[in-house]
């Protein structure tokens, strides 16, 4: 399996995105498989 790297900005965007999302009433399964990014990787 291929580990993907983000930079700092790409980071801070995709938070942002999660955020909005979960305030809207999205759950987090939903948010971060919309994001690409495994469950252990967004609690981390």
């Amino acid at each position: 399996m291929v580990r993907k790297r983000y930079n700092a900005e790409k980071i801070i965007g995709m938070l942002r995105e999660a955020e909005v999302a979960l305030a809207q009433g999205e759950t987090v399964g939903i948010v971060y498989r919309r994001l690409g990014v495994s469950e252990q990787s967004f609690y981390w």
